[in-house]
């Protein structure tokens, strides 16, 4: 229906509607693609509408062309005067050489576009951007050698969001930020077990420590893949490991085992994640009380080699109940928090 209410507009209103509506819809799907990471789909959608603008703009050159063009001047043509009344002949005389012709000037036939031309110019011209943006997808990052790990998502944050009092009273605390970037490493799927999959959702919040009245802070990272969901935290309290240790043993510590991370003191235990389900008026589901989640093995590491109090924790988890080995959490870790920096975001 709007196809046919656009091609009732005259020439000089359709098509200068239709190349303003392709450049600004090209120019933002491209933007998006470009600026904002949402794959090669929409880079090559906003090259379309581009490419079909640029045509519209050769079909209105032509057009103003062509208008401009002198009409070609018509031929004369010459009467015979009228005939003189007829009198005697006159007494014959030396003929009349013909006056010269000259001969009639023939412009050359303007070339015309040629239509299949144009077509196969716009698929090829379609085909060119596709190659090219399916060639830089499949591109390792950082010009590393492709390992067969997938490029990480990027981390989600929220940068407006003003930092807890916790982390100004905690100069040496690092933020969500600083752990997603640690943990969304591209060698990530590999560690786990997993190296075909690719990360689909990673992020970065600045929480504090759950019952402390937010004077404690405990930064933390998520990063999900299709199989497990890894989560990195930093908790700046004074327990140490060695009495979270202690503490395990008053509950359920049949799978908790010490060990030794990158020459700290380390605590490996097992525990059910907590699983609540919303009703938000969609009636596919209903609200109901907190139940088990799957099993979730964590990795506790303190921050130095003379637990001082404090520690990271590692965290591993699958929808479906599996886990992987307990040395693949350690090899993450030993591949994580060497790199944990902080970054410089403001904590006034």
């Amino acid at each position: 229906m709007l196809g046919f209410l656009v091609r009732l507009l005259p020439f000089w209103v359709r098509e200068p509607l239709i190349i303003l509506v392709g450049t600004v819809f090209g120019v933002r799907i491209l933007y998006m693609a470009l600026v904002d990471g949402d794959g090669w789909v929409p880079a090559v959608i906003g090259a379309v509408f581009l490419l079909g603008a640029a045509l519209r703009v050769r079909v209105v050159v032509h057009a103003l062309r062509a208008r401009r063009r002198p009409a070609p001047e018509a031929d004369e043509v010459t009467e015979p005067a009228p005939s003189a009344p007829a009198s005697p002949a006159p007494a014959p005389s030396a003929p009349v050489a013909p006056a010269p012709v000259a001969p009639a000037v023939r412009r050359p036939a303007e070339k015309k576009p040629n239509a299949f031309a144009q077509a196969f110019f716009a698929i090829g011209l379609f085909a060119v951007i596709g190659g090219a943006l399916w060639i830089e997808g499949k591109l390792p990052e950082d010009g590393t050698a492709a390992t067969g790990a997938s490029r990480p998502a990027a981390c989600r944050l929220d940068e407006d969001e003003k930092l807890p009092g916790a982390y100004r009273s905690t100069p040496e605390a690092v933020t969500g930020a600083d752990l997603c970037r640690a943990l969304n490493r591209p060698e990530l799927p590999e560690l786990l077990g997993t190296p075909t999959e690719r990360s689909v959702y990673a992020s970065g919040t600045d929480n504090t420590a759950p019952l402390t009245d937010r004077k404690v802070a405990q930064p933390e990272a998520r990063v999900e893949f299709e199989t497990y969901t890894v989560e990195l935290s930093a908790t700046y309290n004074q327990l140490t490991v060695a009495q979270y240790a202690k503490l395990t043993r008053y509950g359920d510590g049949r799978d908790a085992r010490n060990l030794t991370v990158l020459g700290r003191p380390a605590l490996l235990t097992s525990d059910h994640m907590m699983k609540i389900q919303f009703d938000l008026g969609s009636g596919e589901g209903a609200s109901g009380p907190v139940e088990q989640g799957p099993l979730a093995r964590t990795l506790t590491v303190a921050f130095d080699g003379k637990d001082r109090g404090g520690s990271y924790d590692l965290t591993v988890w699958s929808e479906s109940g599996l886990l992987p080995e307990d040395s693949a959490l350690v090899d993450i870790a030993e591949a994580v928090l060497p790199g944990i920096t902080r970054g410089t975001r403001d904590q006034d």
